[in-house]
């Protein structure tokens, strides 16, 4: 076997990156890992990896073809409603030399990833396909066999029940490679247990943790020290998934995060106890009896959608994790006093950790560096001040698909706020979560941050306190079934 690695120099076109990567390079390398070593000889240290990875697989032996049992996104938070499994395939690129391909498949309740159409129409006969059942032919099949068939992949990039999808996952290939090449790739390998930003005093964190799909982007704008604003529509479940996932994928890629919300100041300690707690019961009615949960006027950052963030992040914070939460906002005050507080909130927050990368959401008035507003042209905003006290401030505007939030708007007529779910007008760019950066700020703002189509999200306190498990009807999805069918927890 020859010393060293090769790494293939032809581009992947086209390929969707996913799942948590241990650290390197800001971002995934475009191009594929190759393998100094026959196929025959990577495939033992492939199972090795998987296993010790903590995903248990079924493999097609002698096919050099595995595949991993379901794994949910945020495992054990019971909230998340996404769950992933791996396709695992070994190919020859030459007698002496072989890559992986790792397919990542996703499961969730959300229809919106269904494939077009693949809806089964249910006739009268004992058939179900095209024919409406009054026939088997040629495009039917029988009932006895739908649960059989749903089980499998159509394909490498299809799945048949509800919004399956399959993309190739180059994040996860590259984390393989450096997990199971250290000795032949020494200047990229780094362990699992090296790679994770591990919290102090704890004394484990996982090796591999299910983050979703990797944002596009994300990493390249994340330094110690950094601080990443995010100017964000309130009431969605989108933008508080997207949070979830950033922290995630960054702490397990050894960046420690600090998340800074727009919540009363008055929270912090609730929050933070919260956060070191086992989530128990007793636990969420501590953090939901502040009256900002109960707010007359609920504006979407007190959502369902927000607590169960919150338990995703606690979740991190349990397995070890180094993920950290405070809140900045002055609610008694407003105009220009409110952003000078938010203001020095943030920036002490940020001088006290000058070794974490900081990620913080407002509405998306205060993140702006611009001076002004249509009604205000003396206006400063917060991320304006913060541009001049600090070194690295990227400031990103929330863009999304057409949909539905959870907004408080003026009532005219009335003269007061009328809160509820409101229609949301949008671009649509495709489901895939991601972060761009323009050439020159546009607006007081760098670029965007999308999350695709926007669904609205009530406030917590309607949804039994925001606790996961709740018996009210809240939706909380369950695992999958054996057959690979997900249902919804009521």
């Amino acid at each position: 076997m020859r010393a060293g690695t090769w790494l293939s120099l032809l581009l992947v076109v086209g390929w969707a990156l996913g799942g948590c990567a241990g650290r390197q390079d800001p971002e995934t390398p475009d191009y594929e890992a190759i393998y100094d070593l026959p196929v025959e000889e990577l495939w033992p240290r492939v199972r090795e990896y998987f296993t010790d990875a903590h995903l248990p697989y079924r493999e097609d032996r002698g096919s050099l073809v595995l595949e991993t049992e379901w794994k949910q996104e945020f495992g054990g938070s019971k909230i998340s409603g996404f769950w992933h499994r791996y396709l695992v395939l070994g190919k020859r690129e030459t007698p002496t030399t072989s890559k992986l391909w790792i397919i990542r498949i996703t499961k969730t309740v959300n229809k919106a990833l269904s494939q077009p159409g693949k809806g089964i129409d249910w006739g009268v006969g004992r058939g179900v396909g095209l024919n409406g059942g009054d026939a088997l032919g040629d495009d039917a099949i029988s009932a006895e066999d739908v649960e059989d068939r749903l089980t499998f992949p159509a394909g490498e990039h299809a799945f048949y029940m509800e919004s399956g999808q399959g993309t190739r996952d180059l994040t996860l290939e590259w984390r393989v490679f450096r997990g199971i090449m250290p000795k032949l790739a020494r200047e990229q390998a780094v362990s699992a247990e090296q790679a994770v930003a591990k919290a102090p005093g704890a004394k484990d964190a996982p090796v591999f943790t299910e983050c979703g799909q990797s944002i596009l982007g994300l990493k390249k704008l994340a330094k110690a020290g950094g601080v990443l604003l995010l100017g964000e529509l309130h009431g969605t479940q989108e933008v508080p998934r997207f949070i979830a996932q950033s922290v995630c994928q960054l702490v397990t890629a050894g960046i420690p995060v600090t998340v800074g919300l727009e919540l009363p100041v008055e929270n912090e300690a609730r929050i933070t106890t919260f956060l070191q707690s086992e989530g128990g019961e007793e636990d969420w009615l501590k953090l939901m009896e502040a009256p900002f949960w109960r707010s007359p006027y609920p504006d979407g950052r007190g959502s369902e959608a927000v607590a169960n963030m919150l338990e995703q992040l606690r979740h991190l914070r349990a397995q070890g994790l180094d993920v950290a939460v405070f809140v900045y906002d002055h609610p008694k005050l407003s105009g220009q006093p409110r952003e000078d507080a938010l203001t020095q909130t943030v920036l002490a927050q940020v001088k006290a950790t000058p070794r974490r990368f900081h990620l913080v959401v407002s509405g998306n008035v205060h993140p702006r560096t611009a001076k002004g507003l249509p009604w205000d042209t003396q206006y400063k905003p917060m991320g304006y001040l913060l541009k001049d006290q600090l070194e690295d401030v990227t400031v990103l505007d929330m863009a999304y698909d057409s949909g539905t939030a959870w907004i408080c708007a003026a009532d005219q007529q009335e003269r007061k706020l009328d809160c509820g779910v409101k229609e949301a007008k949008g671009r649509d760019n495709g489901d895939r979560f991601f972060v761009h950066v323009w050439d020159s700020p546009r607006d007081g703002y760098h670029g965007v941050f999308y999350v695709g189509r926007v669904t609205a999200s009530a406030p917590a306190i309607s949804k039994g306190l925001g606790r996961p498990g709740a018996d009210d009807n809240s939706g909380f999805p369950a695992a999958p079934e054996a057959a690979g069918v997900a249902s919804a927890r009521r």
